[in-house]
């Protein structure tokens, strides 16, 4: 049928259909964030993902990561995160479980342990709180590397240990039942 109505209320309606909805909203936002995901080459799977971060900034300020680490990336040349730390980070930091690809080289190593300083918050006295088991000494090294460059000024211990009997004159005999 013809629905007839006054000028008056025609303009009345028009305004009223261009307030957007709270679903509207929310499909222009989901459509941004995919945009943002094709613009950098960023796959995910999964539900409920958090949105990724286009820069260091924003996880001081969604996340409150201390000052000093966003420090000590911007120290170590990093300026913008790469997109397998623009989406792991946040995944990770609202304590997700994450399988991740990206090419050598891609910022794998700093995705990773930002989000783990992030969660240990500040140093204890309480042993060793974090393992991170790497499949060769080379790659130990480079992430021993960044965490200490990336804890620097925070108080965090990092050390490697690559053989037992090296950790137990480290850090005592009684280590090994220890932690």
């Amino acid at each position: 049928g013809i629905k007839w109505m006054s000028s008056l209320e025609a303009k009345f309606e028009d305004a009223k259909d261009k307030r957007p909805t709270a679903e509207k909203l929310e499909r222009l936002r989901r459509e941004k964030v995919n945009r943002f995901r094709n613009q950098h080459k960023i796959s995910v799977q999964g539900t409920d993902l958090p949105d990724p971060v286009a820069t260091f900034e924003q996880l001081q300020k969604e996340y409150s990561i201390h000052p000093k680490i966003l420090e000590n990336v911007r120290a170590a040349g990093f300026r913008v995160p790469t997109p397998i730390q623009m989406q792991a980070i946040p995944v990770m930091l609202h304590g997700r479980e994450l399988l991740a690809s990206a090419p050598t080289g891609s910022g794998k190593t700093l995705a990773f342990c930002i989000p783990l300083l992030a969660h240990l918050k500040q140093p204890r006295n309480k042993g060793f709180r974090a393992l991170i088991i790497s499949p060769t000494r080379e790659l130990a090294s480079q992430t021993h590397r960044e965490l200490v460059k990336l804890a620097e000024g925070t108080g965090f211990r990092i050390h490697m240990i690559h053989k037992a009997a090296e950790a137990a004159k480290k850090f005592g005999p009684k280590s090994s039942k220890k932690f």
